[in-house]
């Protein structure tokens, strides 16, 4: 991302431009995270819910359905400087070797979790 700020920070052409920057080729979250589960070495199964099954404290707020727009690799050449792969593995590292200092107790509920996959929401 900020290899994309730069090149829109430094390029006239980008002056009073909008700009949308996403990897590519674009992944979905499902795909996302089976690469970062693979990097972790964890064995898994994805679930994928539908919204009206999902409980409250998953939900991601907000329209995740964007039309892309790839302007900024045709005007000022913008390529992702790290493979999607590298930067997961990477990130993974750092995440583990920097573990979170407080958590949101919150974010967990098992219980609506697991009704959720029975089917009992």
């Amino acid at each position: 991302m900020s290899h994309a700020i730069m090149l829109a920070a430094i390029s006239d052409q980008a002056a009073g431009r909008v700009y949308h920057v996403c990897e590519e080729p674009s992944l979905s979250e499902v795909e996302r995270q089976r690469m970062i589960a693979h990097q972790m070495n964890w064995s898994c199964n994805f679930v994928v819910l539908d919204k009206q099954r999902t409980p409250k404290h998953l939900l991601v707020p907000g329209n995740l359905a964007q039309h892309v727009v790839e302007r900024i690799r045709a005007e000022l050449q913008y390529e992702e400087l790290v493979p999607t792969d590298e930067a997961i593995r990477r990130t993974v590292s750092w995440e583990q070797r920097n573990p979170p200092t407080t958590i949101n107790p919150q974010q967990f509920d098992y219980e609506s979790e697991e009704a959720a996959l029975a089917g009992r929401t």
